[in-house]
């Protein structure tokens, strides 16, 4: 197998903590995502949706998504704790959450950056106040991640699961919006300094 990746991005750094967290390793090839190389016809020809990372296996065949990628992984590499729940309740909490994560925090935030930045205004309209708009969105959900905390140590429930890397990467990536989880999330805040305590992600940090 091989992994198509630019390791700096949300997208890729949850699959890379993926990984480390079940000590699997992948080859990995870097894809310049800024020049527009996932925009060429060949990258295409591999990636459905021409974005990273992309996992290219034994015969040939591709899978894209972050997340889809992660189920593959967990399917041939099983493991007594699987990082998508193990009971039925446990598999659709983790589903539950790692969604909402997703459609109210990630998405939002790349959309706020993306149009407030216009990091790629080669090749995307920006419109900067639904950047604005966007970045608020961010704000407002971070009390709902805050308030699960105050309930349970993770994000699904009693256990570490595929949800804490989502929203681990969505925490870490607000600061690109100036935006930053203060005293008045405490429980979010506590959880994210043990977040970065964790060996796989220790492992990923770059050390200054």
């Amino acid at each position: 197998m091989k992994l198509y990746e630019l390791a700096p991005t949300p997208s890729a750094r949850r699959v890379s903590i993926f990984l480390a967290e079940k000590g699997i390793e992948i080859p990995r090839v870097n894809v310049d995502i800024r020049s527009g190389e996932n925009l060429s016809a060949e990258f295409k020809a591999k990636s459905l949706n021409g974005r990273i990372p992309l996992l290219e296996l034994d015969d040939g065949s591709y899978l894209c998504e972050s997340v889809a990628i992660c189920r593959y992984l967990e399917e041939i590499h099983p493991s007594v704790n699987s990082l998508f729940g193990n009971t039925p309740l446990e598999r659709a909490n983790v589903e539950m959450w790692q969604r909402i994560i997703e459609l109210q925090g990630l998405m939002v935030g790349f959309q706020a950056f993306r149009n407030l930045s216009g990091v790629y205004k080669d090749r995307e309209n920006c419109i900067e106040s639904w950047g604005t708009e966007s970045r608020q969105r961010v704000i407002d959900f971070l009390p709902t991640l805050n308030q699960k905390l105050g309930k349970s140590p993770f994000m699904a429930g009693d256990k570490f699961s595929i949800a804490d890397i989502s929203a681990y990467v969505f925490i870490s990536f607000i600061k690109n919006l100036d935006i930053e989880v203060t005293d008045s999330l405490p429980h979010l805040k506590a959880w994210f300094i043990t977040m970065a305590q964790r060996p796989a992600i220790v492992s990923l940090t770059p050390k200054k």
